[in-house]
């Protein structure tokens, strides 16, 4: 399997996550997969979208970003840092993306690199959504660290649920570009642990890594189950982490 690891976190080798990005790439490689990884600050990646993106232009006095995206894909004449990002993208089997949680979300390093790699017209596009995505039949998992405490995340926490919380970034955007979506792994609380609980983290991450060929992926709804005013048709239960039943 091709295992590609997008990475962002601004601390360097002495952050946890640092830990943890080496023991994945330690336990997928002893398995006999192939991994590549993209250490977004490492790499002084450029989070931010412009018209320097593109190399041919198609509106070269007004920058519609996605339309740009559109032709590049069709001309190919991305700048060559995307277009590496986007050959690392297309040959993975799987995605992990990896980073701290901050205010909910991922950091702005990692999502310039949605933006700006997550292409129109290859990703998205042209009727690419959920189960018709551009990187349909691949499997992608979020791995984050937190300084949240695990209740606080669970259905009933201060924070809401975990799969609410990252609704953005497993429906919104890995399941929307066609992934499956593996259970996220989450390190909790990672300040206000111990060694020996950090130990447990990376023993446990490992565990996990060890059984993705086999990890049933979370439920996102398929387009059919939707009707043309984009709801769930009547009769269809709401079953994912971001969708209810409307009451009467």
């Amino acid at each position: 399997m091709n295992v590609l690891i997008v990475y962002a976190h601004p601390s360097g080798p002495q952050a946890f996550g640092a830990a943890m990005l080496r023991r994945s790439v330690e336990e997928l490689e002893t398995l006999g997969h192939q991994v590549r990884v993209s250490d977004l600050y490492e790499m002084g990646f450029n989070p931010i979208a412009s018209e320097a993106d593109f190399k041919e232009r198609r509106f070269p006095n007004f920058l519609q970003y996605d339309r740009e995206q559109k032709y590049s894909t069709e001309h190919h004449t991305y700048s060559d840092d995307i277009a590496a990002e986007i050959g690392k993208l297309v040959w993975c089997d799987f995605l992990i993306v990896q980073f701290p949680i901050w205010w909910f979300s991922m950091p702005a390093m990692l999502k310039g690199w949605v933006d700006r790699v997550f292409v129109n017209g290859l990703i998205y596009g042209k009727g690419k959504r959920y189960d018709t995505g551009g990187l349909k039949g691949r499997r992608a998992m979020v791995v984050a660290t937190t300084s949240a405490y695990a209740d606080m995340c669970g259905p009933d926490g201060m924070m809401g649920d975990l799969n609410v919380i990252l609704w953005p970034i497993q429906n919104g955007t890995l399941a929307y570009a066609g992934f499956q979506v593996l259970p996220p792994y989450m390190a909790w609380s990672i300040h206000y642990v111990d060694d020996e609980q950090r130990r447990k983290y990376l023993d446990e991450y490992g565990a996990r890594l060890r059984v993705i060929d086999q990890t049933a992926p979370l439920f996102f709804h398929p387009k059919a189950d939707f009707g043309p005013d984009w709801r769930l048709k009547q009769g269809i239960e709401p079953r994912a982490a971001g969708q209810t039943k409307l009451r009467p």
